[in-house]
């Protein structure tokens, strides 16, 4: 593959990846992303490959001439060799013997040149940072609502009780089922970035695609933290932990000092109805939290609890949890008595509903003087929770 060829297909690939972060393709984004690295690679190999094999050659040439230079004689009889009649000496050889002259010279020459500092290159890729986006934002429930509105959603707050009858003709007792709704706010996410044309242009990593996949995940990142601290007020989403999240009620919020041996048995068993306990549900907290579970050892000095991790997810004693850093850490001395630092229920009893897609543009007008390339994404959306006390929320106490 020559470097024509390998530039123009990155570019070709390039302009793939550049349509499909446009429409909002993510995981086909990131497939074309690893075709563009896997191409990088396979152009760095065949110039690695290129320059050993012209290193040979030099090395080989070197050797040949070798007897020609040798002693300084121009002729066999004298301990020399000479070409052949018919042999025409390269390049390299003239240049290797009007060296090898010269070394005899007893003036000051010339011999060779170099650098005493090593070259410093630039890879053509961009290593990630660590994960900054919560999987919750993948896990609670989602309605696709495009062009819609904002609506109320209806949920069912409790069953009525039958009752005994005392004589023929009484009224029969009330039993309706009570009904309340949740409001789903339609709210507005956006995101700008620039970069210079140089980014774009110059390097041979890909700076203006990170800096375009950069747009989607601060817009994932921070719907996944709105979806617990969002205050609901006007163009925000209604979190969790807030207090216009009014299917839950706050006299069943769980008030806890630390973490030990019995806390997550406290959670479990405060959630739900008074006829069973919930199943499938999961604990969403923050990091310290979790290390203090994985920390905790009885008299014995063994784990009291079992904790598996796999990234943002895992259990703890076979209970799913999920990491999110806008969960205040119950562990954490900064955490003030009465700020939330856990939630426990089904991710299914929030409601995610998406307005629009995220779209993502790109354009060079806005500051086209300075040669800026403006990004900006935008999404419609709303959440609130849907459920009756869908959600147990354990908070510090004094």
């Amino acid at each position: 593959m020559t470097k024509n060829e390998y530039l123009a297909k990155r570019k070709t690939l390039l302009n793939e990846a550049d349509q499909l972060i446009n429409a909002g393709k993510l995981d086909e984004y990131e497939a074309k992303e690893n075709e563009i690295k896997a191409l990088d690679a396979q152009y760095e190999d065949a110039a690695k490959a290129q320059a050993n094999a012209a290193a040979m050659q030099g090395r080989l040439a070197v050797l040949t001439n070798a007897s020609i230079i040798k002693d300084g004689n121009d002729d066999e009889g004298a301990g020399g060799t000479v070409l052949a009649a018919t042999q025409e000496p390269t390049p390299q050889i003239a240049r290797n013997s009007a060296r090898g002259k010269a070394l005899k010279a007893n003036n000051a020459v010339t011999v060779g040149a170099g650098t005493v500092v090593t070259p410093r290159h630039s890879a053509s890729d961009i290593r990630p940072t660590f994960n900054q986006v919560s999987s919750l934002i993948d896990r609670v429930g989602y309605k696709e609502l495009k062009g819609g509105e904002t609506f109320r959603q209806p949920y069912i707050v409790g069953y009525g009780t039958a009752d005994y009858t005392a004589a023929e003709g009484d009224d029969y007792n009330t039993a309706e089922p009570t009904f309340a709704y949740a409001d789903i706010n339609k709210t507005k996410v956006t995101a700008y970035a620039e970069d210079s044309e140089e980014i774009m242009k110059l390097p041979d990593a890909d700076y203006d695609g990170e800096v375009m996949k950069g747009i989607t995940i601060a817009s994932r990142k921070k719907l996944t933290r709105e979806i617990l601290i969002g205050t609901g007020a006007a163009n925000r989403l209604t979190g969790i932990f807030s207090t216009a999240a009014t299917a839950i009620d706050a006299s069943t919020d769980l008030a806890i000092s630390a973490i030990d041996a019995s806390t997550l048995d406290d959670i479990i068993f405060s959630f739900g109805g008074d006829e069973e306990v919930e199943d499938a549900a999961v604990l969403i907290l923050n990091k310290k939290d979790l290390k203090a579970f994985a920390k905790l050892r009885g008299t014995d000095g063994k784990k009291i609890y079992n904790v598996v991790s796999n990234g943002n997810t895992g259990t703890i004693d076979g209970v799913p949890f999920i990491i999110n850093s806008a969960c205040k850490a119950i562990t954490d001395a900064a955490t003030t008595a009465g700020q939330f630092g856990m939630a426990y229920g089904p991710l299914s009893n929030y409601l995610l509903t998406v307005f629009s897609d995220l779209d993502v543009q790109r354009s060079t007008d806005f500051k086209f003087k300075q040669g800026m390339i403006a990004h900006r994404g935008s999404i419609f959306a709303g959440g609130n929770v849907v459920s009756k006390n869908g959600f147990l929320r354990v908070k510090k106490s004094v």
